[in-house]
C-alpha cells in the first residue's frame, strides 16, 4: 500500500492543477445539485418491529384523519387569580380561544377542555389539545404564528396561558456559528504548530472542501435517499475534525521529508506513502465505526452513520490527493522561515540539528519521563480515568421531554402547570389500541381493557375509548400517576405489556401501548439489545485492522482496552454533567435530567474510530522505528518525538471542533459535542500519551509478537513503508538515510 499511494502523492504532485481543479469542479456541482435538489424530507422517527412503533402504523392505517403522527400542541390555560376556569366568563373566554385555534394553517382538530374531561378538580386550570395534519418540521411560519397569536390574545385578557408539544417553535439561539467556532480555534493551533500561514491553511481548506462535498452530497441525495436535514450533523461534526487531522498529518510528514535534504516531488510522494497509508486505515476504523451502526436497526441513526462514514471517506481521499497537489502549488513554503532559510546551508542545518539534538522537544522528554516510570504513570491513567467513570455507573437513560427544558421556556411552565394541576402522569399519557382484525366489535373489547387497566397500580386515569368509523379499531389513553422520564412509568409500560396477552384472550383482539413515552421505551430497550452487538462487531472489525497495521496482537488489545476506559470515564463526565448537574451553569445545561438514549452506543461508535486515529498516527511511527532497528525503548522515544506534538495538535483541534457545538441550543447536539469533546481529551492524551507509552515499556519486545503461522495468514499492508524505503534505498541520498533517527534513552 505504501508504494501505491508513494506514487498516489507524486502523480498528484505532478498534476497537481489537474487534481485541484477537480476537486473544485466536483464541489461545484455537487453544490449546484444540492441547489437543485427538492427540499429534503421532515424528520422521521421509526423503530421497526417495536410494539409502539406497530401500534403508530395500525393508527395511520385505520384512524388517517386524527394524524397519528402530526405533530400536537397542548395549551394549558390557568384562570386569574381567586377565579375558576369554569365561571361563565372564563368559559367563554377559553371558547374563543379553542374556536381561534381550531382556525390555525394545518391544524387537524382541536378537543375542547370542557368536553374532553381537561379541567383540573380545582376548577383553576384547563389545556386543550391541538392536532395538525403534518409532523413539526413541516410546520409552516403562519401555523406558529397563528398558535402564538391566539394563546396572546387570551393572555392579554388576565390568564395565564402556555404551550406545549412539538408544535412549538423552540428558540434558536447559536445558528450554526458551532463550526466556525471550531474553525477559527484550529486555524490558531495550525499556525502554532506549524509556524506558517500556508501550512496551517492547506487542512483548513482540504477539511471545507471536504465537508462541503460530503453535505451537499446528503442535501442532494435527500429526497432520493430519505434523508433529513439533521442528518448532515454527524457529517459535519466528524467530517470537519478528521478533514483537518488527516491533513495535518500528511503535511507534517510532508515537512519533516523536505528538512531530510529530499526534493518537494520526492517528500510529498513519501509523505503520502508513510502518514498516507496511516490515514487510509484510520479512516477505516472510523468509517467501520459510523457504518456500524446500521446494526442498531433505527433507520434514523444508520442514515447518520452511513452519511457521516462517505464524508469520512471522503476526507481521506482528498488528503491522499489534494493534500500532495496543494503542496505542490506550496513547495517549501510550507516550511518555517527559518527552515527554508537553512535548506541551502547544510553547515547552519547540521548546527541547527545539533542545537535541536541538545534540547530534545517536549515529545521527546515526556516519553523519555514515561519509560523512566511506566507503572507510575500507568497506575495514575487507569485509576484516574476509572474516577471519572465511576459516575457512569448511575447512568439514566431517556429522551429529553418538556419537563427538562430551560425553566423561562413556555414548554417547561406548561410541563409544569400540567403536573401541578392534574398530576405528573398528563405530561406523558400512553395510548392504548386495540384492533380487534376487521371484526366490528372494538368497542366493546376496548371497554373491557379500559376497565381492566383502570385498575392496575400506577395508572392514574383511562378515557373513554375512541373507535374509527369501521368499527375495528379503537384508541384508549391511560394516563399514568408518574411523569414520563420517571422509572416507575417505565414499570408501568411493562405491566400492561404482561397483562395484553390475557385481554387479547378476552376480548379476541390485538392490545399494543404506543405514545411518546412507550416509544421513549422502547427506544431505549432497542439501543440497550444492540449494545453488545454492535460493540463486538466495530471492535472484532478494528481489532483486526490494527492487527494488519501493526503486525502483532497485544498493541490492537491495548488499544482496545484503552478505548474502553476512556469511553467510560467520557461517560461518567457526561453523567456528572448532564445528568448530575455539575459545571452545569458553565457548560450551559438548563436543566438537569436523564442522558439520551442513543449517546451510549453513539460515543462508542464514533470515539472508538477517532481513538484508532491517534493509536495509529503515534503507534505507526513507533513501529516504522522499529522496523528500521530500533530497540522497543528507542522506538517510543522515537515516535513520540515525530508524532507527539502533531498527534497533539490534532486532538486539540478536534476538541475545539467539538467543543463549538457545545454552544448550541439543541440538546442533543450540545450532548454530543461535550461528550466527543471529553472522550477525545481523555482518549488522546491519558490513554495514548500516558497508558499506552507505559505499557509499550513495560512489554517491551513482546508487544510487537506475532505468532508465526498468523503472520503467514495475515497480508502484508506495509502501513510504516518498509517495502518503499528499500525500493527508495538506491537513490535516497545517504545523509538523509544517516539521520533517519533512532532517540536514545537517556536515564
Amino acid at each position: 500500500m505504501a508504494t501505491f499511494l508513494y506514487k498516489l502523492g507524486r502523480l498528484s504532485f505532478r498534476r497537481r492543477r489537474y487534481v485541484a481543479l477537480l476537486w473544485v469542479l466536483l464541489l461545484g456541482g455537487i453544490g449546484y445539485a444540492s441547489s437543485a435538489a427538492p427540499a429534503p424530507p421532515a424528520d422521521s422517527f421509526s423503530m421497526p418491529g417495536t410494539d409502539s412503533q406497530k401500534a403508530f402504523d395500525l393508527l395511520d392505517e385505520r384512524f388517517p384523519a386524527a394524524s397519528a403522527e402530526g405533530a400536537t400542541a397542548r395549551v394549558v390555560i390557568r384562570a386569574p387569580e381567586g377565579e375558576k376556569i369554569t365561571d361563565p366568563a372564563a368559559k367563554a373566554e377559553v371558547n374563543q380561544l379553542v374556536t381561534a385555534l381550531g382556525k390555525g394553517p394545518q391544524v387537524a382538530g382541536v378537543a375542547d377542555p370542557y368536553k374532553a374531561n381537561a379541567v383540573s378538580k380545582d376548577g383553576t386550570t384547563a389545556y386543550a389539545s391541538v392536532t395538525y395534519k403534518v409532523i413539526s418540521t413541516e410546520l409552516t411560519d403562519k401555523t406558529h404564528d397563528a398558535l402564538t397569536g391566539a394563546t396572546d390574545r387570551t393572555r392579554a385578557e388576565g390568564f395565564t396561558v402556555e404551550t406545549g408539544g412539538d408544535a412549538v417553535q423552540a428558540e434558536q439561539e447559536m445558528g450554526g456559528s458551532a463550526e466556525l467556532i471550531g474553525i477559527a480555534v484550529s486555524a490558531v493551533v495550525l499556525v502554532i504548530t506549524f509556524g506558517s500561514l500556508i501550512a496551517a491553511g492547506l487542512p483548513l481548506l482540504t477539511a471545507i472542501i471536504g465537508v462541503g462535498i460530503g453535505v451537499s452530497g446528503i442535501a442532494a441525495l435527500g429526497s432520493v435517499l430519505n434523508l433529513s436535514g439533521t442528518t448532515s450533523t454527524l457529517a459535519m461534526m466528524i467530517g470537519l475534525a478528521v478533514g483537518i487531522d488527516y491533513a495535518l498529518f500528511i503535511v507534517s510528514r510532508y515537512r519533516a521529508e523536505i528538512a531530510e535534504g529530499r526534493e518537494s516531488e520526492e517528500a510529498a510522494g513519501r509523505a503520502t506513502g508513510t502518514a498516507g497509508s496511516a490515514v487510509v486505515f484510520a479512516g477505516l476504523t472510523v468509517i467501520v465505526a459510523l457504518a456500524g451502526l446500521s446494526v442498531v436497526n433505527i433507520p434514523m441513526l444508520t442514515k447518520m452513520g452511513l452519511a457521516a462514514a462517505a464524508t469520512v471517506a471522503i476526507a481521506v481521499l482528498i488528503a491522499l490527493t489534494m493534500i500532495p497537489a496543494l503542496l505542490g502549488f506550496a513547495g517549501k513554503r510550507a516550511l518555517r522561515r527559518k527552515d527554508r532559510k537553512n535548506l541551502g546551508k547544510p553547515a547552519a542545518t547540521h548546527s541547527a540539528r545539533d542545537a535541536k539534538d541538545a534540547k530534545p522537544n517536549l515529545g521527546t522528554r515526556w516519553a523519555r519521563l514515561v519509560l523512566r516510570r511506566p507503572v507510575t504513570v500507568l497506575l495514575i491513567g487507569v485509576l484516574g480515568l476509572s474516577a471519572v467513570a465511576i459516575p457512569a455507573t448511575s447512568l439514566e437513560l431517556g429522551l429529553p421531554d418538556e419537563g427538562t427544558s430551560a425553566p423561562d421556556t413556555t414548554q417547561r411552565k406548561a410541563y409544569d402547570m400540567l403536573s401541578e394541576s392534574f398530576g405528573a402522569g398528563f405530561n406523558g399519557p400512553l395510548m392504548v389500541t386495540v384492533d380487534t382484525g376487521g371484526a366490528k366489535h372494538a368497542a366493546a373489547a376496548a371497554k373491557t381493557v379500559g376497565t381492566s387497566l383502570a385498575k392496575v397500580d400506577g395508572v392514574a386515569a383511562v378515557t373513554p375509548a375512541s373507535v374509527n368509523p369501521a368499527g375495528d379499531t379503537a384508541i384508549i389513553t391511560v394516563v399514568p400517576t408518574t411523569g414520563p422520564s420517571d422509572h416507575e412509568t417505565e414499570e408501568l409500560v411493562k405491566t400492561i405489556r404482561s397483562t395484553a396477552s390475557g385481554l387479547e384472550a378476552d376480548t379476541n383482539s390485538d392490545v399494543l401501548v404506543t405514545g411518546q413515552t412507550a416509544m421513549t421505551i422502547d427506544f431505549s430497550q432497542t439501543l440497550n439489545d444492540a449494545l453488545l452487538p454492535y460493540l463486538g462487531l466495530v471492535v472484532g472489525l478494528a481489532f483486526l485492522l490494527l492487527m494488519l497495521v501493526f503486525r502483532s496482537v497485544l498493541v490492537p488489545l491495548k488499544a482496545a482496552l484503552g478505548f474502553l476506559l476512556s469511553v467510560a470515564a467520557a461517560l461518567g463526565a457526561v453523567v456528572a454533567v448532564f445528568q448530575w448537574g455539575w459545571l452545569a451553569d458553565i457548560v450551559g445545561v438548563d436543566q438537569p435530567g436523564p442522558i439520551m438514549s442513543m449517546m451510549p452506543i453513539f460515543m462508542i461508535g464514533v470515539v472508538f474510530g477517532l481513538a484508532m486515529d491517534y493509536e495509529v498516527f503515534l503507534v505507526t511511527r513507533m513501529r516504522e522505528a522499529y522496523v528500521h532497528g530500533a530497540r522497543p525503548a528507542e522506538a517510543v522515544v522515537t515516535g513520540f518525538k515525530h508524532g507527539g506534538r502533531v498527534v497533539g495538535a490534532a486532538a486539540i483541534i478536534m476538541i475545539s471542533v467539538f467543543s463549538g457545538f457545545i454552544m448550541e441550543n439543541n440538546d442533543m447536539i450540545k450532548m454530543m459535542g461535550f461528550g466527543l469533546a471529553i472522550a477525545v481529551f481523555f482518549d488522546a492524551f491519558v490513554v495514548r500519551m500516558a497508558i499506552v507509552p507505559a505499557v509499550l515499556a513495560l512489554l517491551g519486545k513482546s508487544a510487537w509478537w506475532l505468532p508465526r503461522w498468523l503472520d503467514k495468514i495475515l497480508p502484508n499492508v506495509d502501513v510504516e513503508g518498509e517495502k518503499l524505503h528499500k525500493t527508495l534505498a538506491p537513490s535516497s541520498s545517504p545523509a538523509a538515510e544517516e539521520e533517519r533517527e533512532l532517540e536514545p534513552v537517556r536515564g
